[in-house]
Order: C-alpha cells, then structure tokens, then sequence
C-alpha cells in the first residue's frame, strides 16, 4: 500500500503544497479506545541542540562553540475536557498521582498529519512518553467557549517517520 506524500513529485497536486495544519491525528499505544484522542491543538514538537562556550588560551579573535546534548520541548496536548473513563485521563491520573508507587507506564506516541481525503502524508514518533502536567483552563462566566484541558508529556525523543 502506498501512501500519498507530497514528497513524491508523482503525488503533487495544485493546492497540495504546502500541507494545511489543521487535519491531524494523535494515537496511544496500549490504547484500545482511540475516540477520546481528538485534539484541538498539538505543539512542542521540537529539538534544541545548546552549545557551551569555550575559550582557548592564547586565542583572542573567537571563542569555540562546543555542543551539549539535545534538549526536546514537552509535547503539549489541548483538547475539550474529557471524562473520566478516558484512557488518556486514566493514565494521566495513575501517573500524576499515583506518588510515584508504581513505575511509570511509557507510551509511544504517533502525530499524523493528514491530507484532505484522511490520508496521513507526515508522521512524528514520541517514544518513552509520559505525562507531567495535565492542567485545566480557567472558566470565564463572559466568554463562550469550551473548556479545554491540556495535557504535556515527556518523551525521550522523537522521530520523523513515514506515515
């Protein structure tokens, strides 16, 4: 089965490039339910490598750069307020706490961006994920808006994979 990709110049179509930002998808591993993983919004998928500054005796014109481990932003989930039954909250809520009594149970974690026929055409990979912080908005009684809760996870890194 092949999957559409803008990638491949066989596949581009007028108005298919650059890929729209609004039609994606988020799925769990060990989730059998995924009806309660729809978000609003999907951000943080980033990495930063840091540098250190070092200067060399005897050397005045520049000062070297030298590079430090890369450091991955928390992938960061908004998305209308669940239920308790939610596998996702079930987590959240074993992981945040449980007061660290049980080993943390790490999931992978799959972003798909998709095309207009539901065809995903970007995937990112988050291995090792784990909630840190699951907080709620605040509510405001002159605004008409849905409550949203949002939840940021923890991952060792990720990848881009094929869809």
């Amino acid at each position: 089965m092949e999957y559409y990709t803008s990638d491949n110049p066989r596949n581009l179509k007028a108005g298919e490039y650059p890929p729209p930002a609004f039609y994606f998808k988020v799925t769990f591993s060990g989730f059998g339910d995924y009806s309660d993983t729809s978000f609003q919004e999907v951000s943080g998928i980033s990495r930063k490598m840091e540098t250190e500054e070092y200067s060399e005796g005897g050397e005045n014109r520049f000062v070297h750069h030298l590079p430090k481990p890369v450091k991955y932003e928390n992938l960061v989930l908004k998305r209308g307020i669940a239920t308790k039954k939610s596998e996702l909250i079930k987590w959240c809520r074993a992981v945040l706490e449980g007061g660290l009594t049980q080993p943390i149970q790490t999931r992978r974690i799959l972003v798909l961006l998709m095309n207009a026929t539901q065809v995903p055409i970007r995937a990112w990979q988050f291995t090792n994920a784990y909630p840190v912080k699951w907080a709620v908005d605040g509510f405001n009684s002159t605004k008409n808006e849905v409550s949203i809760e949002t939840i940021e996870l923890s991952y060792n890194e990720f990848s881009r994979v094929e869809p």
